[in-house]
């Protein structure tokens, strides 16, 4: 959780500037939900993202 806090402070709150609470609310949820959960790379997934993880796994599955 650290590590994720980190991550969102470095990539995102501290490059940008926010306009009200709601908008840092809008902007930070949206890069959680897109950028974080489904684009960034991950090392625990052997820098993939957990896309392209979840796509890996899949094609593993059928040709099995």
């Amino acid at each position: 959780m650290e590590s994720f806090w980190g991550s969102l402070k470095t990539e995102w709150v501290h490059h940008r500037r926010f306009i009200n609470r709601e908008q840092a609310k809008r902007e930070i949820t949206e890069y959680i939900e897109i950028f974080y959960n489904r684009i960034r790379k991950q090392a625990c997934l052997g820098y993939l993202s957990p896309i392209a993880f979840s796509q890996q796994c899949y094609a593993h599955q059928i040709a099995a």
